[in-house]
């Protein structure tokens, strides 16, 4: 067994998919959940223990532990291996296997970000460190807590990176694909980050893939300097401390999105733990099917400011779009997350969590700031900036008294809302139109459904089905033939059954057909299936006898019609053998 197989074999990808997305048990081994890679409302995702295989209805997406893993983290084979040994605690190999020059650059990538990271924390604790240490003092960021989040320290030469890393024999290549040096015009290579406070940027499962930099001094700009795009790093996939964030989202089903490292270990530091951050840029819609794999309810806690609040409109369309319940928080004396629960305590800045207010309550005092409420014409154009969002909530009974309350806040006619929404709605959100489920593309009889069934469930099944089942042609008019031939060929070459490996060998039509057999219907024991099996091959053998009989008896009575007497007396020989092994 090699090591790819050895580690497939002790993983569960149950346990594995359930750290991603929330499962419920739908059977003795399937498990239901919405899935991570497209929007939807009913769940279509089914995760199958026996056949440690995925597959989602919806979208079409499938396969084993690796290609979850891979797709989820956005990583070549290689690195979803080697996350999952580790994670599972199996030895990973000294010598790895042969890997492409594209994931070769990724292994050093990544590696050189972990030597970076060991020297900004080395860096913030040494005596150079006194100006940034003074820094996370004044914003009560303790030694441990900046221990625990990793903090750092760029040193403002410019070359300490560049130095170590060509000393250690990186190539130019991997200095400029890392985006922690940056070439200079007349040759030779410099640091990215200087003289910034460091905080380190993790993937989802816990790895350092890029950094952000603040300023020290009020002269350096930009402010915040984070990590361009790397092999490693897509900005707009990852949010900021959600690898530590996650297990606490998932147990208070909440998230609180905030803007900034700081609030984010501000608030995290203060014991409320389901915090993320949006690094800085605008949320995009890959952060937001990120968040909504942990939890659909989410509170936005924004900076006070003009930007936050620009920021917090432009990402409630997001957030609604992708069917999260949302609530915003505007924090008491205009302070940021940090700022409050330094001023005033965990408990308090949990409960303005607690009360925060739905997202319509605050785009309405939006639309009221926004717009002349004294004028008809500015309460229209209250309600024309509302009316989108409030056309998102799901349900029509909660949508019409939101909408009601909404046009009384603003001072909008409550007849002209009812029939703004006759006249645009249909009674549904956008959400709710999306389309459902995709079907197979062909219905199998419930024969073929159970005959397969039982083959992918017992080795005992197909030993004593397949050769059966291929001698007398019996598959040929099966709806799901394609898949029994797939098994034919599997059975050829030997190597032992694996579900994984039979998908790999259909086209896409009949890997939704097998899918829709194995993945959504209840198996059978595999002490069951060679009786059950056995059951249906006589079924069937009964079948093609009757039909053989009256394709001979046809045959042979247009032979005689033909007066070709000696091929009707062929045709009644081989009957009456037929006949006798019947």
């Amino acid at each position: 067994m090699d090591f790819a197989e050895q580690v497939k074999s002790s993983v569960d990808i149950v346990r594995t998919i359930g750290e991603y997305v929330p499962l419920k048990k739908a059977g003795a081994a399937r498990y239901t959940g919405l899935c991570p890679f497209h929007s939807e409302r009913t769940p279509s995702f089914s995760v199958h223990a026996a056949h440690q295989f995925y597959k989602c209805f919806g979208c079409g997406v499938g396969g084993d532990v690796f290609k979850f893993v891979m797709e989820i983290e956005g990583i070549p084979f290689y690195e979803a291996l080697k996350l999952l040994a580790e994670r599972n605690g199996i030895p990973v190999p000294k010598s790895p296997m042969a890997s492409s020059p594209k994931e070769k650059m990724r292994a050093a990538v990544s590696e050189m970000h972990e030597i970076a990271w060991e020297i900004f924390q080395a860096n913030l604790r040494s005596p150079g460190g006194a100006e940034a240490r003074a820094y996370l003092a004044r914003r009560a960021v303790s030694s441990d807590t900046a221990a625990a989040f990793g903090l750092g320290l760029a040193e403002p030469s410019g070359n300490q990176l560049t130095r170590h890393f060509e000393k250690a024999g990186y190539s130019a290549e991997c200095l400029e694909e890392s985006g922690l040096v940056r070439r200079r015009p007349e040759g030779g290579f410099y640091d990215y980050f200087r003289g910034r406070l460091i905080f380190p940027i993790h993937s989802e499962s816990g790895k350092v893939i890029a950094f952000g930099g603040r300023a020290l001094r009020d002269g350096d700009n930009p402010k915040y300097l984070n990590s361009p795009e790397t092999p490693l790093y897509h900005k707009s996939s990852i949010l900021y401390n959600l690898h530590r964030a996650r297990a606490a989202i998932r147990k208070q089903d909440r998230v609180i999105l905030v803007e900034g490292y700081m609030d984010a270990i501000g608030v995290s530091s203060a014991g409320i733990h389901e915090v993320v951050a949006s690094c800085g840029t605008a949320l995009t819609e890959q952060q937001v099917r990120t968040l909504g794999r942990y939890s659909r309810r989410i509170i936005v806690n924004f900076d006070p400011d003009a930007a936050g609040a620009n920021a917090t409109e432009r990402s409630l369309q997001l957030l609604l779009d992708e069917n999260f319940r949302v609530r915003v928080l505007q924090l008491d004396q205009d302070l940021d997350p940090d700022e409050y629960v330094k001023e005033f305590g965990a408990d308090r800045y949990n409960a303005q969590l607690e009360s925060a207010a739905g997202y319509f309550h605050w785009l309405a005092d939006r639309a009221r700031r926004k717009f002349d409420m004294s004028t008809i014409e500015g309460r229209l154009d209250g309600w024309s900036f509302l009316a989108p969002s409030i056309e998102r909530i799901p349900g029509r009974l909660e949508r019409m008294a939101i909408a009601n309350d909404v046009a009384g806040y603003l001072g909008v006619d409550r007849s002209f809302v009812l029939e703004q929404f006759r006249r645009g709605s249909s009674g549904r959100s956008p959400v709710d139109r999306q389309s459902g489920a995709r079907k197979p593309e062909a219905a199998a009889p419930a024969l073929e459904r159970l005959l397969l069934r039982a083959l992918v469930a017992s080795e005992e099944a197909r030993a004593g089905a397949l050769p059966r089942l291929r001698e007398h042609g019996l598959t040929a008019q099966f709806v799901t033939r394609g898949v029994f031939e797939a098994l034919f060929a599997m059975e050829d070459h030997g190597g032992g059954f694996r579900f994984a490996d039979l998908e790999a060998r259909l086209s896409p039509p009949d890997q939704a057909l097998l899918a829709s057999i194995c993945l959504t219907e209840e198996g059978m024991e595999s002490e069951d299936a060679y009786d059950q099996v056995m059951e249906c091959i006589r079924g069937l053998e009964s079948k093609s006898v009757l039909t053989r009989r009256s394709a001979l008896k046809s045959r042979i009575t247009e032979a005689a019609r033909a007066g070709n007497v000696s091929e009707a007396l062929r045709l009644t020989q081989e009957l009456d053998h037929l006949q006798k092994e019947g």
